[in-house]
């Protein structure tokens, strides 16, 4: 969906000729621009509709079977957009988008579940951040085709936008041929052999019988196997803390300004002097940039832990966003172009790709599903919510409009310094009990346990082993 200006002018153009062609009158500048509008944000309403799929589809078609069964929607899209000029139609592009959106919501919640729950858990913040490096490399590779010398020109811009169906053909053909999440396979389907095999093919030189019993201890840990609905979710007084933090770090992603930042970003390069035609280069600049910082966060995460990268973002984030706000007021263009490439930066290394990390890390099994509807749907319902209200933010408070996003990018990283627990190199049952305490669910979990007056979880072989040490009680009644 990262199209340069131009290629939108293009497609604006499109939209007016064709009208033109059918009812013999262009479109006045209101419903241009409304159609324009329609055409940006009609992405992330599908995303929001993609989201709230995904807890029906993990659960009957789990993880890998679902981001298998939905590449038909990419293909369908990308026909409606690569043959909507063909046939003269701007409803084709708006729908074309709808649909990929409907993809990608769906795609943004099952793709890190599903790698989170293949991934040992020395590993899982490493691979939790992989997929935010591919949006970022995905992001940079549109802006350099976008280039006027290569696919930015008129003629070229329906093929442009047919360019998703690309990447989901090699996923077509490879992803079939990886095994199903064992961690579904196990607790969900109860089929060992199954299992068994699926952590063969992914821990080849590992022996997994630590694993498993870590599996099945948590599975024991569960009132019940059954996927918890989003309404039960929000009822369960026992992950309320855990709901609490996927809200926050969900909508503080959307609201923390970056979608704002990529809208307006041409318009703060083209006030800091920098010639038009040459905006295109800056802006695959900062494309590259972001690839750059996604990796910093990638391959620091396992050190530093998930923390430090979301409260080193957000607060970096804020005050590049008080730096612009400065900026406009001192008229010191070029400060307001670092601030913008700062505001980028910080957001990939860490705020662009934890929140669905650890969406994933505070739920067990049964309301990991839930849990993903209810992030992505707020995810894309900010992002919605941003682009419509921010025009409107910037006309009635100006330069002063960035200082919302500085509240906001402060109050996350405070939430996380005071209320989220590191949860590098942690099993998904010991992080559920990182949380007991603040939910209140200490004694009743003892009661539910039983026979059993302490549970100890000490570290193995760094692949999500527990060893379990029971102190048995008498039993007094």
């Amino acid at each position: 969906s990262d199209l340069t200006w131009y290629l939108w002018y293009y497609i604006k153009a499109f939209y007016n000729q064709t009208m033109v062609a059918r009812n013999g009158t262009g479109l006045d500048d209101k419903t241009l621009t409304l159609f324009y509008s329609v055409t940006v944000s009609v992405f992330a309403i599908g995303g929001m509709v993609g989201s709230l799929m995904v807890g029906i589809l993990v659960t009957r078609f789990g993880r890998k079977g679902t981001l298998v069964r939905i590449t038909c929607l990419v293909f369908i899209g990308g026909a409606f957009m690569g043959f909507s000029r063909s046939f003269g139609s701007p409803e084709m592009i708006i729908v074309g988008r709808f649909i990929t959106g409907v993809h990608s919501g769906i795609s943004l919640s099952v793709v890190p579940m599903y790698l989170g729950e293949i991934a040992p858990k020395n590993l899982r913040g490493f691979l939790g951040l992989v997929p935010s490096i591919f949006i970022c490399v995905g992001v940079f590779i549109a802006q350099i085709l976008g280039l006027h010398e290569l696919l930015g020109k008129e003629e070229h811009w329906p093929l442009f936008l047919s360019l998703v169906v690309i990447p989901t053909m090699f996923q077509l053909m490879l992803l079939p041929w990886f095994p199903e999440s064992p961690r579904y396979l196990l607790i969900e389907k109860r089929n060992v052999h199954a299992t068994i095999t699926a952590l063969k093919w992914y821990r080849s030189k590992v022996n997994i019988q630590a694993e498993i019993e870590e599996m099945q201890e948590e599975q024991r840990s569960m009132s019940s196997v059954q996927t918890v609905s989003v309404i039960g979710l929000l009822k369960d007084r026992s992950v309320r803390w855990q709901v609490i933090t996927i809200v926050v770090v969900n909508i503080g992603m959307q609201l923390s300004g970056i979608d704002a930042i990529w809208f307006y970003t041409n318009a703060i390069f083209e006030n800091a002097g920098i010639p038009v035609p040459q905006i295109q280069y800056t802006t695959v600049g900062t494309g590259a940039i972001e690839v750059i910082a996604g990796c910093v966060g990638c391959f620091t995460i396992e050190r530093l832990g998930r923390r430090p990268l979301m409260i080193g973002g957000f607060t970096f984030m804020g005050i590049c966003c008080a730096g612009i706000t400065l900026s406009l007021m001192f008229q010191s263009h070029y400060i307001s172009v670092a601030c913008v490439v700062g505001i980028i930066a910080g957001f990939c290394i860490g705020p662009a790709g934890v929140p669905f990390l650890i969406t994933a890390e505070l739920f067990k099994q049964s309301h990991r599903p839930a849990a993903y509807t209810v992030a992505g749907c707020l995810n894309w319902l900010s992002n919605f919510t941003i682009g419509f209200v921010f025009p409107f933010l910037q006309m009635s408070a100006g330069a002063y409009c960035y200082l919302v996003f500085f509240g906001v990018c402060t109050a996350v990283a405070a939430y996380v310094f005071f209320i989220v627990p590191e949860t590098k190199n942690k099993t998904f049952v010991e992080i559920s009990q990182m949380f007991a305490a603040r939910n209140g669910m200490l004694e009743e979990e003892s009661s539910e346990l039983g026979v059993f007056n302490s549970l100890k979880l000490a570290k193995m072989n760094g692949y999500g082993a527990v060893d379990l040490e029971y102190d048995v009680i008498e039993n007094k009644k």
